[in-house]
């Protein structure tokens, strides 16, 4: 039997005992004891003993129940200014959330207050300067605009490490050619680039290195000849809409006896539906054969390819009378632009040259193994061609076949990986009006040294952009900025 201390003077009540009692009484209670001995010993009612009892079961119970899998504590961390830092990086890079959103959050989840400065003096500089650039040979740049700024880029081709991320207040040659010799000075050295029509940045690499040839981008050119195909579609389906509903007015004017009153305009009608609709189709044919036969790298020699471009434009000029705003723009793009258009075929043309010396195979054969890599594997062409070069060519059928990995990777047509940067760049623009220097050092660190979880190309997947450039692994990105990620615990 346990009995409570009591004070003698003063006959203890249930209001009267604290918690440790009232424990104590609940305890005993479970132990066995009599529940109207501890009721009358401790001078309370047997009921407030018996809810004694039942408080210090349902605390026993819930000691010894595992808590629900939401409510289980996972881990502890020690929550630092440093770790805050951290994590308000991966807000700010990983995560895509604006300025405003991570000062609401650290407030609301840790009570930590943050300034807009500090946020953005989270800086990378730094890492950005040191990094060697000799290796980048082929390069692509192209300017995007954020609030009216452009903010000029540059990706290497093989790699896809990003060079240049900076915001200017000009994209005229002179800015173009500070950007690129202040990445000279970090040991840039290029053989050759891929851009769009922009006129500043070939005046600004010329600038820099005039010899460094600037092919013209295969994805804008194409771009622009779509934008004609679909113009032209659009305006036949139209002029069907007009001749149908033409024709329809005419069926009830016939019905009255007024027919007539529609039957020239319709005839006009349809004149103009049939040689829209044979523009439309023709000029879509001529387009086709220059997206599919004459600028993939899947085709004949470079002088082959130029004759037929050539073609295309006389073609095109031809049928300029019948849509001049639209086909002139085209014609005269593909005409100025034939050269840096198939420069790329010229030298791989050089390159299969090489090749075929090197395995005293003919040239043709050369381009028959090279485009035979741009087949699908799996189907029917490939076997039949395969079979035949093996035939041809014995064994240095597969020699060849190796040797063409190392030549598709040294042969680029299009910017398309600076587009690309280009539209993950905008993610993280659209949340802000203005772009500082220290946040794009900080995007340009990230997107260089945060490692690819998928990739089209399977070497790329789970290496960074950097160890891609410099084939060395480095540290989590975190890492190198001086926050350890929880990973690394």
């Amino acid at each position: 039997m346990v009995a409570l201390a009591t004070n003698p003077s003063a006959p203890a009540s249930a209001s009267q005992l604290d918690g440790q009692q009232r424990q104590q009484l609940g305890v005993a209670a479970l132990a066995g004891d009599s529940i109207s001995g501890l009721a009358r010993q401790n001078e309370v009612s047997r009921k407030f003993v018996y809810q004694q009892k039942e408080q210090a079961q349902q605390a026993l119970q819930e000691s010894f129940t595992p808590p629900p899998a939401d409510e289980k504590v996972l881990f502890y961390l020690p929550v630092t200014k440093k770790w805050l830092y951290g994590l308000v990086l991966g807000l700010l890079l990983s995560c895509r959330s604006s300025f405003r959103g991570i000062q609401e959050l650290m407030i609301d989840h840790f009570g930590f207050s943050i300034s807009l400065g500090t946020i953005h003096n989270l800086s990378a500089r730094a890492i950005n300067q040191a990094q060697d650039l000799s290796a980048i040979h082929y390069a692509a740049p192209d300017e995007i605009f954020q609030s009216s700024r452009p903010v000029l880029v540059g990706v290497d081709l093989q790699s896809t490490y990003c060079y240049l991320l900076e915001a200017a207040e000009r994209r005229d040659a002179d800015t173009w050619a500070l950007a690129l010799l202040q990445a000279q000075e970090q040991g840039l050295q290029l053989e050759r680039t891929v851009a769009d029509g922009g006129t500043a940045i070939r005046a600004g690499q010329r600038m820099v290195w005039p010899d460094v040839p600037c092919d013209y981008d295969h994805f804008h050119a194409l771009q622009e000849t779509e934008r004609l195909v679909t113009f032209l579609e659009n305006r036949a389906y139209r002029l069907i809409g007009v001749r149908e509903m033409l024709e329809s007015k005419m069926a009830r004017a016939r019905q009255r006896g007024q027919g007539r009153e529609f039957s020239a305009r319709l005839g006009r009608a349809r004149r103009e539906e049939t040689a829209a609709i044979a523009l439309a189709d023709e000029v879509a044919l001529l387009l086709r054969w220059l997206r599919e036969d004459i600028l993939p790298p899947r085709g004949p020699d470079f002088a082959t390819r130029l004759a037929l471009l050539d073609w295309v434009v006389e073609e095109l000029c031809q049928r300029e009378s019948q849509c001049a705003h639209r086909i002139a723009p085209v014609r005269k793009l593909l005409e100025n632009q034939r050269h840096p258009l198939l420069a790329y075929a010229e030298r791989l043309d050089e390159n299969l040259a090489g090749l075929a010396a090197e395995f005293d195979v003919l040239s043709d054969a050369a381009r028959a193994v090279w485009n035979l890599e741009w087949l699908d594997t799996a189907s029917p062409r490939y076997g039949l061609e395969a079979t035949g070069l093996r035939g041809r060519l014995g064994g240095k059928f597969f020699g060849l076949q190796q040797a063409m990995a190392g030549l598709r990777a040294v042969t680029f047509r299009s910017s398309s990986w600076v587009e690309n940067l280009n539209s993950r760049l905008r993610n993280y623009f659209f949340l802000r009006g203005q772009i500082g220097s220290d946040y794009l050092e900080l995007l340009q660190f990230y997107f260089n040294h945060h490692r690819y979880q998928r990739s089209a190309v399977s070497s790329r997947e789970g290496k960074s952009p950097a160890e891609l450039l410099t084939g060395q692994r480095h540290a989590h990105w975190l890492a190198l900025l001086g926050y350890l990620p929880a990973s690394a615990n």
